[in-house]
């Protein structure tokens, strides 16, 4: 019988992870009992993709705003610190930015407009023209930002995030004042000792201060990057990558991911016979064209992957080869012509006409994507995701 479907994504239900669990067994153990229940097979590359959030609950990888806030106060002593570039997010940075400025005298907190690094918006395109106002030259202070645009709220959360932010700060007695700008050294005229907190330019940030003048400058990867009075850290991320988890504390992004994938790979190989590859996937990459934002708030899609799951998709554009190679061929001569286009394509078709409009991004990038819309970031209660027939194409 002729195969009818390709790529399957399925969302496994697994227990509530804990501290301490084996996840590795829990996620293969879910597998061959979703697969016995729904009567399907393990294939060989199959793609099991789990999320960072239950590898870091059984890391027990947490920390509280006390222990960020010891960090900061080490780092930095009793300076004012320059906080740039935040995300606006209450999931993501709330917390972070309570221990930031638990362990800070006074913060000059600096926002990026008209939108955060991952697409939140303060304020629309439109609002800026309609006031004259250059985000690439112009600074404005909180009250010029007040008289031009007044008090917007998140289309989805309904927040005011620099009420919030500024809210936040007080709250944990530190003194706050509040810039708009998007050069990295605009805050130089207010302190000279900065973390910066964007996630995907911070190198760049911190490189432009550093040759600016800045004497002190931290990215968030620096901050728990060790354990501070036994928090949980991350050795590469820092506090990049974590989330809210009560109103005193964060889970922090997984670390030591790569022997995890390799474990549960072994343990399917030996229980199945066939060779399945995983991935941790936190954060996909695609953009909402309402809220606009592009939603990669982690540092990387996917912090550990088995081999299997390296480079990026080497692709043709079926309606290409339709259009073009085979344009006077139909039924099934065209699709004959076409299968066998495919099994003689080239190992490498970069730069080639055929591959025109398949999407260029790495395989962990899209598949994490894929395995992130399909588990949610709510109540679905799947944090496993199983993937079949991704590497198939029309010939199979």
């Amino acid at each position: 019988m002729e195969r009818t479907v390709g790529t399957v994504s399925r969302g496994l239900r697994c227990p509530i992870i804990n501290e301490g669990d084996n996840i590795e067994s829990i996620v293969v153990e879910s597998i061959l009992t979703s697969a016995a229940n729904e009567k399907y097979d393990v294939q060989d590359q199959d793609i099991v993709a789990v999320t960072e959030s239950i590898v870091a609950r059984a890391q027990g990888n947490y920390a509280t705003i006390d222990q960020i806030a010891t960090d900061v106060s080490q780092k930095f002593g009793d300076e004012t610190i320059g906080v740039i570039f935040p995300i606006l997010s209450r999931n993501r940075f709330s917390n972070c930015l309570r221990g930031i400025a638990k362990g800070a005298k006074k913060i000059v907190l600096m926002l990026s407009y008209p939108s955060d690094e991952v697409g939140n918006h303060l304020i629309s395109l439109d609002e800026l023209d309609e006031k004259g106002v250059n985000p690439w030259t112009d600074v404005l202070t909180e009250e010029k930002f007040r008289e031009l645009f007044g008090y917007n709220k998140h289309t989805f959360t309904g927040v005011d995030y620099v009420e919030y932010y500024k809210e936040l700060i007080s709250s944990e007695g530190a003194e706050c004042e509040v810039v708009f700008s998007q050069k990295p050294k605009t805050i130089l005229d207010y302190t000279k000792h900065v973390l910066t907190c964007d996630i995907h330019t911070r190198f760049r940030t911190q490189r432009i201060l550093e040759d600016n003048g800045a004497e002190t400058v931290y990215t968030l990867d620096d901050i728990l990057s060790e354990s501070v009075n036994g928090s949980g850290f991350n050795a590469d991320y820092g506090l990049l990558g974590s989330n809210k988890s009560t109103e005193d504390a964060i889970k922090l992004f997984p670390r030591d991911c790569q022997p995890v994938v390799d474990k549960i790979q072994a343990l399917l190989k030996e229980k199945t016979g066939k060779h399945v590859e995983v991935m941790i996937y936190g954060d996909g990459a695609f953009k909402d064209p309402v809220g606009k934002i592009w939603e990669l708030a982690d540092p990387v899609v996917s912090p550990a992957f088995t081999d299997g799951l390296a480079g990026t998709p080497n692709e043709v554009k079926l309606k290409y080869l339709a259009d073009n190679n085979f344009s006077g061929l139909r039924g099934k001569e065209l699709e004959e012509a076409i299968k066998k286009h495919i099994d003689e394509k080239d190992t490498d078709l970069t730069g080639k006409m055929e591959a025109q409009g398949t999407t260029p991004r790495r395989l962990t990038d899209l598949i994490g994507s894929l395995a992130d819309l399909t588990s949610g970031s709510g109540d679905k209660g799947t944090p496993i995701v199983f993937i079949q027939g991704y590497f198939d194409n029309f010939t199979k």
